[in-house]
């Protein structure tokens, strides 16, 4: 059973349906903690409900981005934790991180990567007038989403409501992490 952390900085949508995945027997994963830069998210209310253990870290407390990884580094090697898995984590993962976690960092993105990186990936592709967007999951690395491309999946926008392109973009989300990180964690172990 691979042992994951989950970053997130919101509500943890995408951590629930991750969680209830590994409770369904669709993921062989365990959350073994939810790391949060923003604490009192909502992310810590959803983590509570399942006995998920939750690390709150304010960035700023810290006298630098290093500082902050390291703490967080730290947690997880005490939790033996092998893979990190972003969830709505709004911050750019720095080299403390991306070292001890080379390759081994995913993310996903409301967009069909390359286009529309970054923040308000769905704002940025409704005020462009664009029919599909869609999913992305990719590596991370020092970039802006901008790391190898893992999966992605196409979704039709609903023209001029946003609301409910966000729900077809959360119900694909969804589903394309959990089956997608079932895969690579089925890949890594065989190659232990």
């Amino acid at each position: 059973m691979t042992k994951i952390a989950v970053f997130a900085s919101g509500s943890g949508s995408n951590f629930q349906a991750i969680q209830e995945a590994i409770e369904r027997g669709d993921l062989q994963a365990k959350v073994e903690v939810v790391i949060t830069d923003k604490p009192g998210a909502f992310v810590v209310t959803r983590a509570n409900r399942f006995g998920v253990p939750v690390v709150e870290l304010a960035p700023k407390s810290f006298e630098s981005k290093a500082a902050y990884e390291e703490k967080i580094v730290a947690e997880l090697l005490s939790r033996e934790v092998e893979w990190i898995v972003l969830a709505g984590y709004m911050r750019l993962v720095g080299d403390t991180l991306l070292t001890a976690y080379e390759n081994r960092i995913v993310n996903i993105h409301p967009s069909l990567l390359p286009s529309f990186p970054g923040k308000d990936a769905i704002g940025q592709a409704m005020e462009h007038g664009v029919k599909v967007t869609g999913v992305t999951v990719h590596y991370v690395d020092a970039g802006m989403d901008t790391g190898p491309i893992i999966a992605q999946a196409a979704v039709d926008v609903v023209a001029d409501d946003r609301e409910a392109t966000e729900e077809r973009i959360h119900k694909v989300e969804h589903e394309l992490y959990t089956k997608t990180l079932q895969t690579l964690f089925i890949a890594r172990s065989q190659l232990h």
